[in-house]
């Protein structure tokens, strides 16, 4: 390498044949010095890539999962109704796009199907499967179901002969102790009061899964089933050497333009024959996915903006040492091929390492998202195909940020290189830096205005976009927010400090890249966490206030998971003692409607109530219209803001599709308030009864006249098996009761496993700082700083960030959460004191082990 004058080309070009070698050299060589604050970098970006491999097997997962064949493990092929509807509209500028939703109550066939079932082609038996939920005894759960439908699960007689009359049954194996064997009896209740039937055999199966059967006569079965025109589906037994792909041809042909859902009938073969049995699995997996997705996509920009961070600032601490180079020869092309060999070698062995790590990470997510109806499987493929993926964003994220933070420095001459390499640290990031940061604030300070003006789902993706766009920008603006922090801070740690409070202001205030830098990983975690915790809490808090504002009911009747018989409630009401009784039939519309002009089907929890002395047990703070019109088949109250988004008032008429998929039309007789706690519509029960899989109701309401009625309750009840009566509370009442297993586990996904990277991001980030700063704690001690000194000042440098970065998190976090909430619950955020006392806690604690303990060798040599 030969030096030439400033401005001069090199004597030797080489970039060319020895440029490749000069640059491995160097690249090697920093490595070696550098390893400490590549060490930060590499934990960093291991964890990135652990993170964004996990978060993709569990994606994968959930791509090929399926419902589990149980039921009808013993059929060739099953014939259902489409359990999906659709929805096609035109958005502005733009070509007609239909949306798709999955049907969350059953969809079923016309009986006369079932006929032309059984006449097709290659078919030896086809069998009409009904079924009903049953309570066994004082309270086990089994579903009833036709004799003839056992052959569908391979269920074959041990003892006894099959049922013969409506007071006889076949009993699962599992259930013999209730009844004993052949010739014994067994308690059952079905949708009535319990009743005793014989037991005329006992039968067993090899595929075991589900719940245990009970078996009637087909026409005991249809008469207790309560559709006998329609069947739930169509079980079909192959005649020998029939192949599924011939079976599949034939009965498309045979029910081709029946009824059946809004694309006629399915036939369903292999795999796919558990969608008949979870009839919302693949729903609740839509819903899963777009969540599990919507995370994955904060987890990949948490995931981008810290390892952008870490190799910045890395690149940064050594600009000194490229613009000595640079001034004594070295071409920028050769530069950026060092400083990208740097990164590239870092990051590709950390992604190796996370890939690794990716796949016990995932799969412990996995398990925690996994459920009976829906198990994730794991291909062989899968684990491989995922840490692939995560190693793979994070090298190629390293090189070209390297090259960005780098950029400064290898474009320089190499006379003003050489005195580059001896001025101190720029105040404040570049114009293009902080123009685009300024337009990351300004787009999320809109999209926060937006969802102050939206509602539903609108109103959240606005507001996660604010979330967004101002994170990226404090990254983008950490020199500058860094600079206003201090401006606020320095005074008192000053005052408080002595002299290391003067040394940690002074070094703040002349850092302000660093500071920044130490910033973005705290800000992110701050408002990340705050984000996710205070977005739930918000809701449940006002959705909990609102159901006790709502709760007239003292006591509350609840039942097996089968649900309360329909005639339960008409028990309750006859008791003396009640005042009012209302059952609660649980079910879900699907709206049809355009978010910002896209077609989107939206599915809503409901309530079925019975109006007759309705405002006795609940109070929906009606303001417009009456709930006693809650009659008949064609009537709804729609919850103020539904309605003002539909544009209906009372008189005027919706559009819903219930939960089986059928359409109707709506006349609204109330508008009400209290829409969180009760939900956005509230329909009659007998509205709903015939489009549920099962018409029976989850909670029972009961309003005490002057005194307890509980045990006047419980006598009626005395019929029915397996309802407990207590005091009525507002999770009663909640058209969400209760958060699902699955709903906790994203939870613990977004806030333990993002938040604990994020943690770890601030550890690696301010260890990584503090690497670079041993020059300084070493001239320091040389100078006559003393050890206590010295650490006083890390100790208020590390307050001085914890503090600024919670205050900056706090702040950022707060204006989508105040854009969520204004329109969601008409109040503000709420997020319980000692959840923010816990994350607090945690960023005080990762940031005091990133800054003290890397330092604490550079910081300890006197002079000698």
């Amino acid at each position: 390498m030969k030096v030439t004058e400033a401005g001069e080309r090199p004597v030797r070009d080489i970039a060319r044949p020895g440029s490749r070698r000069a640059s491995a050299f160097l690249a090697r060589r920093s490595l070696r010095t550098h390893r400490r604050a590549w060490t930060a970098v590499f934990a960093a970006a291991a964890a990135a890539a652990a993170l964004l491999g996990a978060f993709a097997l569990v994606l994968g997962s959930l791509l090929t999962a399926r419902p589990p064949v149980e039921r009808y493990a013993g059929a060739d092929a099953v014939v259902v109704a489409d359990q999906r509807v659709t929805y096609t509209a035109k958005p502005w500028g733009s070509e007609p796009q239909t949306a798709t939703a999955h049907l969350p109550e059953r969809v079923r066939l016309e009986r006369s199907a079932v006929a032309r079932v059984a006449a097709a082609d290659g078919v030896a038996r086809a069998v009409a499967d009904d079924s009903v939920p049953v309570t066994v005894g004082d309270g086990a759960t089994a579903v009833g179901r036709s004799w003839p439908s056992a052959a569908l699960t391979a269920y074959e007689l041990a003892e006894g002969r099959a049922p013969g009359s409506a007071s006889e049954v076949v009993v699962d194996a599992a259930l013999a102790a209730e009844g004993g064997g052949p010739g014994g009896r067994v308690t059952l209740q079905v949708d009535g009061a319990a009743r005793q039937y014989t037991v005329s055999g006992v039968a067993a199966t090899a595929h075991r899964g589900g719940a245990p059967a009970v078996f009637f006569t087909e026409h005991r079965l249809t008469a207790l089933a309560g559709h006998p025109g329609t069947v739930d589906a169509i079980g079909v037994v192959a005649e020998q050497g029939v192949s599924t792909a011939a079976l599949r041809t034939s009965l498309d042909e045979a029910v081709a333009g029946d009824g059946g859902g809004e694309r006629g009938p399915r036939v369903l073969t292999g795999a796919g024959r558990g969608e008949a049995e979870h009839v919302d699995a693949l729903g609740a997996r839509a819903d899963l996915l777009a969540m599990v997705a919507s995370i994955a996509g904060t987890a990949l920009l948490v995931a981008l903006l810290v390892i952008a961070t870490a190799v910045s600032q890395a690149v940064h601490q050594r600009s000194g040492e490229l613009a000595l180079l640079r001034a004594v020869g070295a071409t920028p092309r050769q530069l950026r091929s060092a400083v990208g060999r740097e990164a590239g070698r870092v990051a590709g062995a950390a992604a190796l390492l996370g890939a690794a790590g990716s796949v016990p990470l995932g799969l412990l997510m996995r398990s925690l998202l996994a459920t009976d109806p829906l198990p994730l499987p794991v291909p062989v493929w899968l684990p491989f195909a995922a840490g692939v993926t995560g190693a793979l964003l994070v090298a190629l994220a390293a090189r070209p940020v390297a090259l960005l933070a780098a950029r400064a420095v290898t474009r320089m001459r190499p006379a003003a290189a050489l005195s580059a390499a001896r001025a101190p640290e720029p105040g404040g990031p570049g114009r293009l830096r902080t123009g685009a940061g300024v337009l990351a604030a300004v787009a999320g300070l809109g999209s926060a205005g937006t969802a102050t003006l939206q509602s539903g789902q609108a109103a959240a993706l606005a507001a996660s976009g604010a979330a967004t766009s101002l994170i990226i920008a404090v990254a983008l603006l950490g020199p500058w927010i860094a600079r206003m922090s201090m401006r606020v801070l320095g005074a008192p740690a000053r005052r408080a400090g002595g002299v290391s409070g003067f040394l940690a202001a002074r070094s703040a205030a002349a850092h302000h890249r660093r500071l920044g830098a130490a910033l973005t990983p705290i800000v992110l975690v701050v408002t990340f966490v705050c984000v996710q915790l205070a977005a739930g809490t918000t809701l449940e808090r006002a959705a909990g206030r609102q159901a006790a504002d709502a709760l007239r009911a003292d006591l509350v009747v609840t039942g097996p998971a089968s649900g309360i018989p329909s005639e339960a409630a008409e028990a309750v009401r006859g008791a003396p003692g009640v005042a009012a009784a209302t059952g609660l039939l649980r079910s879900t519309v699907v709206l049809a409607h355009r978010e910002a002009g896209d077609p989107a089907l939206d599915r809503f929890p409901v309530l079925g109530v019975t109006a007759d002395r309705l405002s006795g047990t609940l109070d929906a703070r009606v303001t417009a219209g009456d709930t006693a019109g809650l009659t008949g088949r064609g009537t709804v109250a729609v919850a103020e803001d539904r309605a003002a988004d539909l544009d209906a008032g009372v008189g005027d008429t919706v559009r819903l599709r219930l939960g089986d998929g059928a359409q109707v039309r709506l006349r609204v007789v109330a508008l009400y308030e209290r829409s969180l706690g009760l939900g956005e519509f509230i329909l009659p029960r007998e509205a709903l009864a015939g489009h549920v899989s099962a018409p029976r109701d989850q909670q029972i309401l009961v309003r005490s006249a002057g005194g307890n009625a509980a045990s006047a309750v419980r006598r009626a009840l005395a019929p029915y098996k397996g309802l407990q009566v207590r005091a009525a509370t507002a999770d009663d009442l909640r058209i969400d009761p209760q958060a699902s297993d699955q709903g906790d586990a994203l939870i613990v996904i977004g806030v333990g496993v993002i938040g604990g990277f994020a943690l770890l991001a601030v550890v690696s980030t301010l260890a990584l700082i503090s690497v670079g700063r041993r020059p300084e704690f070493r001239l320091l001690r040389l100078v006559g700083t003393g050890r206590g000194q010295l650490l006083r000042m890390r100790v208020l440098e590390t307050g001085l960030v914890t503090v600024a970065g919670l205050a900056v998190g706090t702040v950022v976090a707060a204006i989508p959460l105040l854009a969520f909430a204004l329109p969601a619950t008409g109040g503000l955020p709420y997020l319980p004191p000692s959840e923010y006392g816990v994350v607090a806690l945690a960023v005080a604690v990762t940031a005091a082990a990133g800054t003290l303990v890397p330092g604490a060798r550079g910081s300890g040599h006197g002079a000698s």
